[in-house]
C-alpha cells in the first residue's frame, strides 16, 4: 500500500468521524426554541437544513483533516486536537465573513444567533478529528518493535 492511499484512508476515516460530530451537535442545537426561531426567521425548512449540515459538516470536515494531515507541522498548536480545533474555527469564520458579506444589505441579530450555534458544531468536529488524529498518528513503541521482531 502506497503512502498516499494510507493518507487518504486516514482522511476518510478522520472526515466521517468529523461530520458526524458536526452532524450531531447540529441535531441537538436544531431542537432547540433558539434554532426554531432562527429557521422561521430565514425560512428554512427542517429536514433539507439537516441534510445539508451532513454535506457540509463532511465537506468541512475533509479539509480539516486533510491540512491537519498533509501539514501537521505547519499549523500552530500544540497538539493535534488544538491543530484541528483551529483549522475548524478558521473554517467557521471564513464562512461567516462570506455569509455577511452576501448579505450585508439584511443583517440582524439572527446573524449573530447563526455564528453562535456554529460554534459549538465547529468545536465539536475539530475536537474529534484532533483527537482521532492523535490516536493514530504515533504508533506504539513497543508494538513496532515487536512487529520488526517477528519479521526478522
Amino acid at each position: 500500500m502506497t503512502r498516499s492511499m494510507t493518507l487518504w484512508s486516514r482522511i476518510v476515516i478522520l472526515a466521517r468521524a468529523g461530520g458526524m460530530a458536526f452532524w450531531v451537535t447540529n441535531f441537538a442545537i436544531s431542537l432547540t426554541p433558539i434554532a426554531a426561531a432562527y429557521r422561521a426567521a430565514f425560512a428554512i425548512s427542517y429536514w433539507p437544513m439537516t441534510l445539508a449540515a451532513l454535506v457540509g459538516g463532511l465537506i468541512i470536515a475533509v479539509c480539516v483533516s486533510g491540512l491537519l494531515l498533509a501539514f501537521p507541522d505547519r499549523i500552530p498548536g500544540g497538539s493535534s486536537i488544538v491543530k484541528a480545533t483551529l483549522l475548524s474555527l478558521a473554517a467557521m469564520s471564513v464562512i461567516e465573513v462570506y455569509s455577511i458579506a452576501v448579505d450585508a444589505d439584511h443583517l440582524s441579530i439572527f446573524h449573530v444567533i447563526g455564528a453562535v450555534m456554529n460554534v459549538p458544531r465547529f468545536l465539536a468536529l475539530g475536537v474529534v478529528v484532533g483527537w482521532l488524529a492523535r490516536a493514530g498518528a504515533r504508533p506504539d513503541p513497543t508494538q513496532t518493535d515487536q512487529i520488526a521482531g517477528s519479521v526478522r
